[in-house]
């Protein structure tokens, strides 16, 4: 069978290694003779996975001390709900880039209220607001670090004059990042971590002394407790928190978030490339903008001949994954941690020779 190139916007590709660890994890886990898929999270074989995990999260993205390090259940999704549960006491300011975004907005708005400080929905997210305002007044600022279907990035992130929240779910781990000036960081696993059904969440202790006097908590949605428990209050994902272990340990050996960064750099630098010399695609977003995980491009003109032919193409050459979110429309190449230089270069290949 000839090679695929798997540019899924996820569940994503990961490194060859975590899936070989993983196979044999399910066949015997740890010389226990179980498999991971049956073992007790309660064993010590797997608390310790589950301290290793904590331990390469907090050493690649430099967590500090007084953060808590949870892994929980229910993606991203769950955390547009769960953090203005704990932290929206009055009013916070988001900044609203793509759907997700919006999502998280939408959520926000059941706990009270929310000022929308900057948008570029009008121009269908195409750039990253800079022209803003954080009220001092505001409980947090939450923003979206990275755009999955729109294929923009926060190149930069504001000097927050309140607590700074951020959803990283499709660029975490994939860049450096000053942790310490985000006082919350959320992304669910199935980009740059490892398999869905496991999210990471990095909170500031002293947080915990901001939640709404008198809100009820529900112990399923209660950082504090998820921390004090070290994750384990209730069943955890046991196995995307395995298979996410042996993906980052591939991140620590191949440079970190720094060596993420050169490789990511010339993965997105070579598309981005091909892209602006053809003579039929262009770019959705803003130069300045641009993601370096998520590349959307369409026809300069519509021309569904033209598509049928581009997308034959790349069926032939093993390329997967790139169609366009219906919301943009065109194509979108994902190109997380473990996507190799080469799959990109099959891809352009690919646009020249069709070209």
């Amino acid at each position: 069978m000839s090679k695929i190139h798997n540019f899924s916007a996820g569940p994503s590709i990961l490194a060859p290694v975590a899936f070989e660890k993983s196979i044999e994890a399910i066949r015997n886990f740890a010389g226990t003779g179980l498999s991971i898929l049956e073992i007790s999270h309660r064993t010590k074989e797997f608390e310790y996975v589950m301290e290793e995990t904590r331990q390469l999260v907090k050493s690649l993205l430099s967590v500090p001390d007084d953060y808590d390090i949870l892994f929980l259940q229910g993606g991203a999704s769950t955390q547009f709900f769960q953090v203005p549960h704990n932290f929206l006491r009055t009013s916070a300011a988001y900044l609203k880039t793509g759907v997700w975004a919006a999502g998280a907005i939408k959520e926000a708005k059941l706990y009270g209220e929310v000022n929308v400080i900057a948008s570029s929905e009008a121009d269908n997210y195409s750039y990253i607001p800079k022209d803003y305002t954080i009220p001092t007044t505001s409980d947090y600022f939450h923003c979206t670090s990275n755009n999955t279907i729109y294929g923009t990035q926060m190149q930069h992130f504001p000097d927050s004059p309140v607590p700074m929240f951020c959803d990283m779910s499709s660029d975490i781990f994939s860049r450096p990042v000053n942790t310490a000036s985000f006082d919350l960081i959320y992304a669910g696993a199935q980009k740059n971590m490892g398999p869905a059904g496991v999210t990471l969440v990095i909170v500031k202790k002293s947080l915990y002394e901001r939640r709404p006097e008198g809100r009820a908590i529900p112990s399923m949605l209660d950082y504090k407790l998820h921390g004090e428990k070290e994750s384990m209050y209730n069943t955890p994902p046991v196995f995307p928190i395995l298979v996410s272990k042996f993906n980052l340990e591939w991140v620590k050996e191949n440079g970190g978030c720094e060596g993420m960064q050169v490789r990511n750099e010339a993965k997105a630098g070579l598309l981005y490339d091909a892209i602006d010399k053809s003579p039929y695609f262009r770019g959705t977003v803003n130069k300045e903008d641009r993601s370096r995980m998520n590349v959307c491009f369409v026809f300069n003109e519509p021309t569904p001949d033209l598509e049928q032919k581009f997308n034959a193409a790349c069926k032939e050459a093993g390329i997967s994954g790139i169609k366009g979110h219906r919301s943009v429309g065109g194509y979108r190449a994902s190109l997380y941690n473990a996507l190799p230089l080469e799959s990109v270069q099959a891809l352009v290949n690919v646009m020249e020779t069709f070209a």
